[in-house]
């Protein structure tokens, strides 16, 4: 990974104009300056805390679910059981457009704290009945639906214009940085305390940043006077206004279920086939982590003529580690090919926010995001469900080539539509605008 972050910073320390974008090495400078506003530093550090301890998480629900001999089967019934409460995050979408955003993820990271105790107690007994665990994984799942709405839209709050894309960027690296740490150390955890262990510095984390994110500072949100249905219908119309919003949302769809069969049940199985088991497994999600940490550093440097096609084309790099687990590859040769999808998660998900915090009104941020969240976050629970009887009768290398074949299929299929291929940036002021 040295090589990457070499050759980042190498492209960081001149100005390069070409066909895809600018590289702006006072972006340095912006990114030091809103590490020294007070609410920007504080959300930074409360996602970092969460972002670690989310790698925490992932490996203690697998790693715990198996140890308690649950099996195939039984891993995706609790994964999927984590993932279905991400159907309500259209409601997510409206909580965090009526009430401060910072509130709402403070309160997210609270109910997340108490799940993984419970989640804690469970692995440490060595057993639980599964309606228990399943029950517990709701819990922690229905976190997602309430923050991540919220946390797509807060950096509108703090900051405007270019700074919001070097906010996004932050936040990204957030993801990074707390992910590296998160999932490298608890492999090493996982497997010389337990699952448990894991589970246990999850909810310290969450703890930890909901402390932090009290004390940042976002405006009150306006709310209308009409009922619930009313603003998910107003969010609707404004998601459905813009091609390209659901179009790219159409392609975010179908790698998520790809993406989630992979690293929460087709990935863990192959890394217990004796692929590195846990540890090996923590390696992999951190050199993707590592892989996002790069990525973020050159979100906040690049900006492209056109973002939207380029977060479009992004999203194949998944595949690759798909390909090599479907090969039978060799874990560390996994790691090393999980740098590129870390990067480009990151810079995806950074031109993602700042292109849809400058086509949209602060006001419903939260809920065009929310709906372009729903297909992935309503279709995630069916494809981990799936991915462990189907691993189990088919094997990995089939599971694992099929959903690698499934995002190349989604974005050579984005692709067609003329907005996606088309919609820039007025090259005098870096706002987008719409374009038919």
């Amino acid at each position: 990974m040295g090589d990457v972050v070499c050759a980042v910073a190498c492209a960081a320390s001149f100005e390069k104009i070409a066909d895809f974008g600018v590289f702006r090495m006072s972006d340095d400078f912006a990114l030091c300056s809103l590490l020294r506003n007070p609410a920007i530093s504080r959300l930074f550090a409360a996602r970092v805390m969460g972002n670690a301890g989310d790698g925490f998480g992932m490996l203690a629900l697998s790693f715990g679910a198996l140890h308690m001999g649950y099996g195939a089967a039984g891993l995706s019934v609790v994964v999927a059981a984590k993932a279905a409460p991400a159907l309500l995050v259209p409601a997510g979408g409206i909580v965090g457009d009526r009430f401060r955003r910072h509130r709402v993820m403070a309160g997210a990271e609270v109910l997340a704290a108490g799940a993984w105790c419970g989640l804690a107690v469970c692995f440490f007994a060595g057993g639980a009945p599964l309606v228990v665990v399943c029950g517990l994984a709701v819990l922690a799942g229905l976190v997602r639906a309430l923050l991540i709405p919220a946390e797509r839209g807060i950096a509108a709050d703090l900051v405007e214009g270019r700074a919001r894309q070097v906010a996004n960027a932050l936040l990204g690296q957030s993801v990074a940085v707390g992910l590296l740490v998160g999932l490298a150390v608890s492999g090493v955890l996982v497997a010389a305390v337990g699952a448990w262990a894991a589970a246990a510095v999850k909810a310290g984390t969450s703890v930890a940043g909901a402390a932090l994110l009290v004390r940042v500072r976002t405006p009150a949100r306006r709310r209308e006077g009409s009922g619930v249905f009313a603003e998910l219908r107003g969010g609707w119309r404004e998601f459905t206004s813009v091609q390209w919003t659901w179009a790219l949302t159409g392609q975010f769809t179908a790698v998520a279920v790809a993406v989630s069969a992979f690293s929460s049940v087709v990935g863990p199985l192959y890394m217990a086939q004796g692929h590195g088991g846990p540890g090996g497994w923590g390696m992999v999600a951190a050199m993707e982590a590592g892989g996002a940490w790069a990525g973020a550093v050159v979100a906040a440097r690049w900006r492209p003529v056109r973002p939207v096609l380029v977060a479009a084309l992004l999203p194949v790099t998944a595949a690759g580690p798909m390909l090599l687990a479907g090969a039978g590859a060799d874990w560390w040769l996994l790691a090393a090919a999980m740098v590129a999808p870390g990067a480009s998660q990151t810079v995806y998900g950074v031109l993602w926010s700042t292109t849809v915090q400058a086509t949209f009104p602060p006001d419903v941020l939260a809920r065009v995001n929310s709906w372009n969240l729903l297909g992935g976050f309503a279709l995630t629970p069916v494809a981990v469900l799936v991915a462990g009887p189907l691993t189990s009768r088919y094997g990995v290398s089939v599971v694992a080539t099929g959903a690698a074949v499934l995002i190349v299929a989604a974005t050579l299929t984005v692709l067609l539509a003329a907005q996606v291929r088309r919609f820039g940036v007025q090259a005098e002021h870096a706002e987008l605008v719409r374009t038919g």
